[in-house]
């Protein structure tokens, strides 16, 4: 294992303990001061100061006494001082022993080599839901078909790509 690795494991820990100890200033110091932050629910922040100020609202409120569980599935070097952690963490509250596994969730973390030791300087975490691929002679592959052809015979649907 690389110090560099070894130095994105020990940042891991860090952002794990600030959370268990409550420890808004100690999250914010993970990050890079331009950082993003995409919460499971989809909800971005910018900025290292609007993380801690989330996190400061969120630990001395509905996460009060939480702990954040989890681990590094891998951790893969793109750039020189540019990597992309993987995990995954959960929020374990206070009342609970164990983990509802319905509350996992995946991390993507872009750390970055900076003049401070590494830091995050993205995150996007996404709760685990896996979904099997439907084989194309399945139900719903030959559903969605049938609805495709029914949608073009009408003149109803997408006419471009955008949302």
């Amino acid at each position: 294992m690389s110090t560099n690795d070894i130095e994105i494991q020990n940042l891991f820990q860090r952002f794990m303990q600030a959370w268990n100890d409550g420890d808004a200033v100690a999250f914010g110091a993970c990050f890079t001061a331009d950082s993003d932050y995409v919460s499971y629910d989809g909800t971005r922040a910018v900025g290292r100061a609007q993380h801690q100020d989330n996190h400061d609202q969120l630990f001395r409120g509905v996460l009060t006494g939480s702990a954040l569980v989890g681990e590094i599935e891998d951790i893969r070097h793109i750039a020189p001082g540019v990597a992309i952690l993987y995990g995954t963490a959960s929020v374990l509250m206070p009342w609970r022993s164990k983990l509802p596994q319905r509350r996992l969730s995946r991390q993507t973390v872009v750390t970055v080599d900076t003049e401070d030791g590494w830091r995050i300087s993205a995150i996007h975490n996404g709760r685990v839901r896996p979904v099997a691929v439907p084989a194309p002679d399945s139900m719903p592959s030959k559903m969605s078909r049938a609805m495709t052809r029914a949608a073009r015979r009408l003149g109803l649907g997408r006419a471009t790509a955008s949302p």
